[in-house]
């Protein structure tokens, strides 16, 4: 295998793998150009890495696209999963439209940044002094209706297989269940119904490297988001466990078929080296 990789952590001790920096991808254009998969760049470099080099990317395009924005994520889930979507009203931040949510909105709600991660950029609006502070964090409206739940489950996927899943409890300070933010990981048996949910959904949008967030009430699940990138606190084997199965992804993968991945004429493979 020829692989080319811009994150040493995410890919400590692959085979046959170029270790560079992002900003090396012009200094090494002709050996990215030739490897079979460029891992984990960063979404700067995305578009010059497809377009211009017609590099095969993994993280996948869609995980990038989707993952990088919670509004085109959300959209995203409203078309191919409606009923497990939690309500969500995304505008333009203006007196008038804030107004009309506050009095459309059920309290509490929760209001989002578009672009956060790690629990970060998430409020409670319980008030309209929380509401007020949200305000003048962003320049969109991106409110969802509260769930009541007091945990949510992170599901690992990669391809199309589950690494692993369990359930965050929540932080002391109540509301966030992220670890980051003080939730406790609980491997106790998850619904089936929710890895469903996360396996459709990564299907689906072809979204092959993510930690699904889903909330059950009740027995319905509901997705949050999924973040391209995520921690491996809670995986049981950590990060030797996830890394053994993106590789075992990679290589079921190395023959591209559809549309997107034209046949073209096999080339010997040579070991990708550092210049000089």
């Amino acid at each position: 295998m020829t692989w080319v990789s811009f994150d040493v952590f995410r890919t400590l001790g692959f085979a046959d793998t170029l270790q560079l920096k992002p900003t090396e991808v012009f200094k090494y254009k002709a050996e990215i150009a030739e490897a079979e998969w460029v891992l984990f760049p960063e979404y700067w470099q995305l578009n010059a890495l497809t377009y211009g080099l017609k590099a095969r990317v993994f993280p996948s395009e869609p995980s990038y696209r989707l993952g990088h924005n919670k509004i085109e994520m959300t959209r995203a889930f409203e078309l191919v999963a409606p009923a497990n979507t939690p309500s969500t009203h995304i505008r333009a931040n203006t007196p008038e439209n804030a107004d009309d949510l506050w009095q459309a909105m059920d309290h509490p709600f929760v209001a989002k940044l578009p672009k956060a991660a790690r629990g970060c950029g998430v409020w409670l609006i319980e008030n309209q002094e929380d509401w007020r502070s949200y305000l003048e964090k962003t320049d969109v409206l991106y409110v969802q209706e509260w769930l009541p739940i007091d945990r949510d489950i992170r599901i690992v996927i990669v391809g199309d297989q589950v690494v692993t899943a369990y359930w965050r409890l929540q932080a002391a300070q109540g509301f966030y269940n992220n670890v980051s933010k003080g939730g406790l990981v609980d491997h106790s048996p998850v619904p089936q119904a929710a890895i469903d949910l996360a396996l459709h959904l990564a299907r689906t949008l072809n979204i092959n490297h993510a930690g699904w967030d889903i909330a059950m009430v009740g027995e319905h699940p509901y997705v949050i988001e999924f973040n391209r990138l995520f921690g491996n606190q809670g995986i049981e084997g950590g990060a030797v466990k996830l890394r053994d199965a993106i590789v075992q992804y990679l290589q079921a993968s190395a023959a591209p078929t559809g549309p997107s991945f034209p046949t073209r004429p096999s080339a010997p493979r040579r070991r990708l080296k550092r210049a000089a």
